[in-house]
C-alpha cells in the first residue's frame, strides 16, 4: 500500500514544476467568483482497474489515471493506491495543472492491476442561485481579462472559434452587450437546439466544428458543453469545460428527474462506472467563474420525456445555469493537450475518462474486455 497525504504530494511535486502551487490566503484570478455553499458532502471511491494486454503484446504499459483538483466548491482529502505495478507517481500537466495518478509495468505478461481510493468533500456552487440575474455593468478599467484566463478565449483543436462557430455566435447574441446576457442566450440556445443522444459512445468527443457543419446539434454531455464553451469563446467570453464524474444522488435535481443527475443506494452506495459526466463554466471580468451545465438539461428533457417549454425543463435549467449541485466531482478543465509524462500517441482530447497504452498503442476505454475497471462511490454521511 502507498498513503499520500495529497496536500504534502502537491508541495514536493510543484518543486520540480509538476503542479502550480496554490498560496494560502491568496485569491488566486481563476478562482470562482463567490463561495460555495456552506453544506458539505464527502464521498470516498474506489477505483479498481485490470488492463488486459492485446495478443502478442510484450511491451511496457503505461496507465495515466485523472485525479481531482482542488478548488472551493471541492477538497480531494486523501488519495491511497496499491497494486502489481512497477511505478505509480502523481504528475501533472503544466498547461493546465491536470492532475494524474502515473502507472506503470515494466510489461504486459500476467495481471496488470491497481486499486486507487479518493476520499473528497464537496460544497454546492451556487453562484446565481434562483436565477437572480442581474446587469454586470462594470468600469471600463475592471474589463481586462488577466493573462491567466486568456487560453480560455482561444481556439484549440476540437474548440474553434472562428467560421461557423462565430457566426452561430453572433447570431444568437444579437445586438446583446451584457457579457453575462450573451453567456444566458448561448446556454439557452445550446440547451433548447440540441439534444441528448444516447448512441453516442461515452461522454462523445466534442468535436465543435463538425457538430454545427453537421446540422445534427446532437450528442453527449461532452458534444454539448463544448458547444456553449465554443459560442462563449466566440464572442469573447472565456469559458472552459470541466470533466469529472458524478458521485450519488442527487438532493436538489432529483426533484425534477430521479435517473438524470445521479443515484445511489439506501446506504449511499453508487455503481458510477458511467457516471462520468462534462460540465462548463464562463468568466465574467471583475467576477470570476461562473458555473453552466446546458447538457444536463437536455439530459433531463430525454430522460423524463419532456419537451422544452415544460415548467420543470425551465426550473432545471434556471438552476444550471450560474449554479452545480455538487453530487459530482470534476477532474480537470484540460483539452486537446499533452499527458505526463507524455503518451506515444501524442496530445489527448481530455482526460475525463483513464488512458493507458501498451506498446505505445492506446487501450480503448470503452471496452470492459481490454480495458476493465470497476468505480464505486459511498457517501460518508
Amino acid at each position: 500500500m502507498e498513503r499520500r497525504n495529497f496536500l504534502k504530494s502537491v508541495a514536493a511535486l510543484s518543486t520540480i514544476g509538476l503542479v502550480r502551487p496554490a498560496f494560502s490566503g491568496t485569491k488566486r484570478v481563476d478562482d470562482p467568483a463567490i463561495a460555495s455553499s456552506d453544506t458539505s458532502r464527502r464521498f470516498v471511491v474506489t477505483q479498481t482497474y485490470s488492463l488486459k494486454a492485446p495478443a502478442g503484446s510484450q511491451g511496457k504499459v503505461n496507465l495515466w489515471i485523472p485525479v481531482p483538483e482542488d478548488t472551493s466548491f471541492q477538497t480531494l482529502l486523501d488519495l491511497s493506491f496499491n497494486g502489481n505495478y512497477q511505478k505509480a507517481s502523481l504528475t501533472a500537466n503544466n498547461r493546465y495543472g491536470a492532475r494524474m495518478l502515473f502507472v506503470t509495468w515494466p510489461d504486459s505478461e500476467g495481471s496488470l492491476d491497481i486499486r486507487v481510493d479518493m476520499t473528497v468533500e464537496t460544497h454546492d456552487w451556487e453562484v446565481l442561485k434562483d436565477n437572480k440575474l442581474a446587469d454586470w455593468l462594470l468600469p471600463e478599467q475592471d474589463a481586462v481579462i488577466p493573462d491567466e484566463i486568456k487560453p480560455f478565449l482561444l481556439a484549440t483543436p476540437h474548440i474553434p472559434v472562428d467560421g461557423i462557430v462565430k457566426e452561430t455566435a453572433l447570431k444568437i447574441v444579437g445586438g446583446e452587450k451584457a457579457p453575462i446576457k450573451q453567456a444566458r442566450l448561448i446556454h439557452d440556445w445550446v440547451s433548447t437546439h440540441m439534444h441528448r443522444d444516447d448512441a453516442v459512445i461515452g461522454c462523445g468527443t466534442g468535436d465543435v466544428g463538425e457538430i454545427l457543419k453537421a446540422g445534427k446539434l446532437g450528442g453527449k454531455c461532452t458534444d454539448i458543453n463544448s458547444v456553449f464553451v465554443a459560442l462563449c469563446r466566440a464572442v469573447g467570453i472565456p469559458a472552459r469545460e470541466m470533466f469529472g464524474i458524478r458521485l450519488g444522488a442527487s438532493r436538489l435535481l432529483g426533484q425534477y428527474s430521479k435517473k438524470a443527475f445521479g443515484s445511489a443506494d439506501e446506504q449511499g452506495i453508487a455503481k458510477i462506472n458511467g457516471g462520468q459526466h462534462c460540465r462548463a463554466m464562463f468568466w465574467l471580468a471583475g467576477f470570476g467563474w461562473i458555473p453552466a451545465d446546458p447538457a444536463d438539461v437536455t439530459k433531463m428533457r430525454l430522460t423524463e420525456k419532456k419537451e422544452n417549454g415544460d415548467p420543470a425543463v425551465k426550473a432545471v435549467s434556471d438552476y444550471l445555469f450560474g449554479n452545480w449541485e455538487m453530487n459530482w466531482v470534476g477532474f480537470n478543465h484540460a483539452r486537446d493537450f499533452a499527458l505526463y509524462p507524455a503518451a506515444e500517441q501524442g496530445d489527448v482530447n481530455n482526460l475525463g475518462y483513464p488512458y493507458a497504452e501498451v506498446d505505445g498503442d492506446p487501450l480503448n476505454f470503452y471496452d470492459p474486455a481490454a480495458f476493465s475497471y470497476d468505480y464505486v462511490s459511498t457517501e460518508q454521511h
